[in-house]
C-alpha cells in the first residue's frame, strides 16, 4: 500500500509561483470543498484571518494521477542549491531517440522562459544536449528533459 503524498515548495509569493507551475505542468487550482461557494468562504468558516489568505497556494492534477502542489510564504529567501527538484519530463524520455525528444525538451524550454523561468545549464551527456536546468520565477531549480 503507498502513502498519498504532496510537495510544499517555500516561497515569497505563492500566487505567483503557483501561476508558474499551473502553466509548466498543465495543473489547476482545486475547487473549494463541497458545501462552499468559494476558498474565501472555506477561509470565513475555518477563522482564517484574512491577512492570511494569500500565505498558501494549492494546485492538482487535473486528472488526479499526479500528486497535489502547495505553495506556502515564507520570511526567508531561497540561499541555496534545491537538494529536491522536479523533473519536467517533457522530451519523453531517454527512451525516445534524441533526434525526437530534443526538439520537444527545447519547445518546453522556450515556453516556460517565456512564463518567467531563467536557464541555468543545458546539460550534456556524451556530448550531446541532453536536460536544461532551469529555475522558476523564484529561483527554485527544476529540469526538463
Amino acid at each position: 500500500m503507498t502513502t498519498p503524498w504532496s510537495l510544499t515548495i517555500d516561497c515569497a509569493r505563492p500566487a505567483v509561483v503557483a501561476e508558474f507551475w499551473a502553466f509548466a505542468l498543465g495543473y489547476v487550482t482545486p475547487p473549494p470543498p463541497a458545501g462552499f461557494a468559494s476558498w474565501e468562504d472555506w477561509f470565513r468558516s475555518h477563522d482564517v484571518p484574512e491577512a492570511e489568505w494569500g500565505d498558501g497556494a494549492y494546485l492538482v492534477d487535473p486528472a488526479g494521477v499526479g500528486p497535489k502542489l502547495s505553495f506556502l510564504r515564507v520570511p526567508e529567501s531561497k540561499a541555496v542549491k534545491n537538494r529536491l527538484h522536479i523533473d519536467v519530463q517533457a522530451g519523453g524520455g531517454r527512451q525516445v531517440p534524441r533526434a525526437e525528444r530534443w526538439p520537444r525538451v527545447t519547445a518546453a524550454v522556450d515556453r516556460l522562459v517565456a512564463a518567467g523561468a531563467t536557464v541555468e545549464v543545458v546539460a550534456d551527456l556524451d556530448g550531446e544536449p541532453d536536460h536544461v536546468v532551469m529555475c522558476d520565477p523564484e529561483g527554485n531549480e527544476f529540469c526538463v528533459l
